[in-house]
């Protein structure tokens, strides 16, 4: 196992979790130096410290989101543990023996305060994930606007990427998990306080990380637990293959279209004064409570560039997940069953083309 060199910051090393596949270190750059825009082109992932895209957001702590966030309704996620696996709900009501892994509600922000005060001293965790939109308060507002803007639509326009569709606010417990998965639109993951570590996985591992079935809940997530692998179930996973960032205030980290990624919130080692307004303080438990520490980030998802007008062969990895994704709609909807595809695959494999 390889871990390199880390970036030494206000994070607590002890967070770091182990695991059994070798990881390298994704690369660090200035805005300014040209590599980052070459590394983009190439969908490779890549933490940029000094864009000042979120800069006018680094004094969003919770004080200051309760004072300008909004009186609007958030969404907020809870588990039983600190591992935040999402799912599809209405593909979960279609299958009845689903296991719901996280439970979803919609709270005002001063009711997810009382709810981090709740989980302090418990196993279970939450995580607020909220769109930034019209609802948001004018002081947010502006410092939206404040963003870099110029920095990520040059980027976006050199790239040929589509319209950005949404920033996605994450408020989170230290050591909260988000398991390893995909999008489907280049993201550029910013942080505004606390540490998170992302370890990143590149498309062409799709074999060694076994996604759920396209029409499952929870598709586009491995089935891989990292901290408990199971071997003889997902045998491929010992060929896995990381690559890792630690990214702290200010830091962006690109990740490419299709790139596989888990986010942990790490343990700060100097904890965030938030400065709430007065409030209610006692839980639903009847006693009082204080903040526990939390990370806060916001994503830049753009949509993908068009196809291009011509197809250069052999394809790249990305495509090969796309055109895998493509692959199992068309079948479940020839076949109308979603169970069948697996069987029909299986038909075609087995004896034909299985390597000896």
């Amino acid at each position: 196992m390889s871990y390199g060199k880390r970036r030494r910051t206000g994070y607590d090393p002890a967070s770091i979790q182990e695991y059994t596949f070798p990881i390298e270190n994704i690369p660090r750059l200035s805005a300014r130096d040209p590599e980052v825009y070459r590394l983009i082109q190439a969908s490779r992932p890549v933490v940029i410290s000094d864009s000042g895209l979120i800069n006018s957001a680094l004094k969003w702590n919770l004080g200051y989101l309760q004072e300008n966030l909004g009186d609007g309704s958030f969404h907020v996620y809870g588990s039983k543990d600190n591992r935040f696996k999402y799912y599809d709900e209405k593909r979960a009501k279609q299958c009845k023996s689903f296991p719901k892994p996280v439970k979803r509600y919609e709270v005002s922000f001063n009711d997810f305060l009382k709810m981090l005060m709740e989980k302090k001293n418990t196993r279970e965790r939450i995580y607020l994930q909220q769109m930034l939109n019209e609802s948001v308060g004018q002081e947010i507002v502006k410092d939206y606007v404040d963003f870099n803007w110029d920095w990520v639509g040059r980027i976006q326009n050199e790239q040929g990427w589509g319209p950005l569709s949404s920033n996605l606010l994450l408020i989170g417990l230290e050591g909260n998990i988000t398991p390893v998965h995909y999008d489907e639109q280049e993201n550029f993951f910013s942080q505004i306080s606390g540490y998170k570590r992302c370890l990143l996985f590149s498309p062409d591992q799709f074999e060694n990380l076994y996604p759920h079935p396209v029409a499952h809940p929870c598709d586009r997530q491995s089935q891989v637990d990292f901290s408990k692998p199971d071997f003889e179930r997902f045998p491929k996973f010992r060929n896995a293959r990381a690559m890792e960032a630690i990214v702290g205030p200010g830091d962006v980290l690109y990740i490419p279209m299709y790139w596989w990624h888990q986010v942990e919130s790490l343990k700060s080692l100097s904890p965030i004064d938030h400065k709430l307004r007065d409030f209610s303080t006692t839980t639903s438990s009847g006693s009082s409570g204080d903040i526990p520490p939390v990370t806060v980030s916001v994503n830049f998802w753009y949509r993908a560039a068009p196809l291009p007008a011509t197809v250069k062969f052999p394809i790249s990895a990305q495509q090969r997940v796309s055109v895998m994704r493509n692959i199992e709609k068309l079948l479940a909807s020839a076949l109308g069953s979603a169970d069948e595809v697996g069987k029909l695959l299986s038909t075609m494999v087995d004896g034909r083309y299985n390597e000896e």
